[in-house]
């Protein structure tokens, strides 16, 4: 059970009024030993879409065959702390019967979940997306609790236009997140707040750079108004980069100082932890990035940096394997030398990984 000690904030004040030892255990304890989180929660449809591109059967067994090799790959507890899942992936077992949570919790990781439920185009404002699963978020929320979940994310999008990201688009995602945030909290869950300016576009570092500072102030601002204990959540949000269609890729020591200090201008102390996200990123450049950032000069970041990264971990695994059982052991070495890397960047090495050209990112 959380203790719950009464905290000096005016309860009307519109923070929280109890600090929750639990939650806060629990966000530290994801970030902590240099390690971070997998996200293999890819919807069944994107998942299907990335099978497609590979010929393997996109099918239950299929997918379920792919989980598995992921979570039972040797020493993945050693990198990994947390792996966030979907719906389908938390209820799903091994081969051999054994429930995919209790692989998890026997090596060690918590089992987060995914519970958006997607973006749809928000109304008046072509171009731009509203992430929705806030109807019926507390029960959902239950029963992961009771299935074995200890902490949960919710992801939103903002895309760099001539005239977007509109403030309308960042009030409607950050007030969703904010309430997403809270309900998790009072369900004892750690909630991971993911605000992704993404990378599609061919805009300038400096641009990512404001529209980046831009969300993060309007999210924030909505997780006080909703009574989020700083303290208890962690944020995955997008690095500062240029767009993948602008010509010049700023090197890996611009990009890190720039994504330094918008985080330092945005994100208040309190907050457990930085995890980012890695966006379309492949596996070398986002590695690369991830160190840069936690060994950039100037001002110690206050909060511990660290990664939750989906396909800059799985894609070469998925490439291995290839649906066939013959590549489950490559495709685990391979996933096993990926998280390492990024466990290894987190202490500030894994810049062998070198500068690759964002151009090939995807």
């Amino acid at each position: 059970m959380a203790t719950e000690t009464p905290a000096v904030a005016d309860p009307g004040a519109g923070v929280s009024t109890f600090v929750d030892t639990a939650l806060q255990r629990t966000a530290q304890a994801l970030l902590a030993e240099n390690k971070g989180l997998l996200a293999i929660d890819e919807s069944i449809t994107t998942c299907n879409r990335r099978f497609a591109t590979l010929g393997i059967p996109q099918t239950e067994p299929s997918r379920r065959a792919y989980r598995e090799l992921i979570i039972t790959t040797s020493k993945l507890g050693e990198s990994i702390s947390g792996a966030i899942l979907c719906d389908e992936t938390i209820r799903q077992h091994t081969a051999d019967g054994m429930p995919f949570l209790r692989v998890l919790r026997e090596a060690g990781i918590e089992a987060g979940i995914k519970v958006d439920l997607g973006t749809t185009p928000l109304a008046g404002h072509p171009g731009e997306k509203v992430t929705e699963g806030l109807d019926g978020l507390r029960a959902r929320l239950a029963e992961y609790s009771g299935l074995g979940a200890s902490f949960a994310k919710w992801r939103a999008v903002f895309t760099i236009g001539a005239h977007t990201p509109s403030r309308a688009c960042m009030v409607a995602n950050a007030h969703a997140l904010a309430r997403y945030a809270a309900l998790c909290q009072e369900a004892g869950l750690v909630p991971v707040v993911e605000p992704e300016v993404l990378m599609d576009g061919a805009h300038t570092l400096a641009r990512c750079a404001q529209n980046t500072e831009d969300v993060l102030r309007v999210v924030f601002r909505e997780l006080v108004e909703q009574g989020v204990l700083l303290e208890g959540m962690l944020l995955k949000p997008n690095m500062v980069l240029p767009g993948l269609d602008y010509p010049v890729q700023d090197p890996v020591d611009a990009v890190a100082e720039a994504t330094r200090t918008c985080l330092r201008r945005t994100v208040p102390a309190a907050v457990a932890g930085i995890t980012f996200l890695s966006g379309g990123q492949s596996g070398d450049p986002a590695t690369a990035r991830l160190a840069a950032i936690n060994t950039g000069a100037g001002t110690p970041l206050p909060w511990p940096v660290g990664f939750s990264f989906g396909r800059a971990i799985q894609q070469p695994a998925l490439t291995i394997w290839d649906g066939k059982d013959a590549n489950v052991v490559r495709a685990q070495h391979a996933l096993q030398q990926r998280v390492a890397a990024n466990r290894d960047a987190r202490g500030g090495t894994g810049t062998e990984f070198g500068q690759a050209d964002a151009h090939h990112e995807h």
